[in-house]
């Protein structure tokens, strides 16, 4: 899971981004864990549901947060670096992807 999908430089992330990311990441294992013991007690399926929902939502904004930093950091310097076409053709594939 360490490699990635090109051959692009990385601005590594602070330790504050990383650690805000991670703990957005905990707080939805432990809600999918919510959502396991759910549905090991038998309960109503809405209130599964709705719970899904909230895990799909607070996913989808930890892509939106890493899509920020991307285009922020790799994007701007790819295209500062001569390689944004490139760039932008991988970010463009990953968000047709990111929101099917």
């Amino acid at each position: 899971m360490g490699e990635s999908l090109h051959e692009h430089t990385v601005t590594p992330r602070t330790k504050e981004e990383k650690d805000k990311v991670i703990n957005r990441l905990k707080r939805i294992e432990g809600q999918v864990r919510g959502i396991q013991s759910m549905v090991d007690e038998d309960r109503y399926c809405v209130d599964i549901l709705v719970q899904i929902s909230a895990v799909q939502s607070a996913l989808k904004n930890v892509g939106f947060a890493v899509t920020e930093r991307h285009i922020k950091h790799c994007v701007t310097d790819a295209i500062q670096n001569g390689e944004g076409d490139e760039t932008i053709d991988e970010l463009m594939s990953v968000l047709k992807q990111f929101s099917k």
